[in-house]
């Protein structure tokens, strides 16, 4: 049987690609709100999305505060469909 990602396999790296999946994009905020984690282990998560290619990470200020904005990239869009597949064959779906 094919084996799922283990990259997405982490519940926070999976929570943020489901968040990202239904959103043009989110700031580092939001999804530290939805996903309940702390910033630390959020940050570190990110970069391991992003070093993948799975999300995009831009940095930027919003006004004098420093913001940080996320979106699913192509690949990694299609990484996850293909893990929600993989999913449905280990659960008979």
């Amino acid at each position: 049987m094919k084996e799922l990602n283990p990259l997405l396999h982490s519940q926070l790296r999976l929570a943020v690609m489901s968040i990202l999946m239904n959103v043009e994009e989110a700031d580092f905020v939001y999804l530290k709100e939805k996903t309940e984690s702390t910033a630390g282990n959020l940050s570190v998560q990110l970069d391991k999305l992003s070093m993948a290619g799975y999300i995009s990470v831009e940095k930027g200020l919003s006004g004098k505060r420093p913001r940080t904005v996320c979106s699913i990239t192509t690949e990694g869009r299609e990484t996850f469909e293909d893990y929600v597949e993989t999913l449905r064959l280990y659960l008979h779906l």
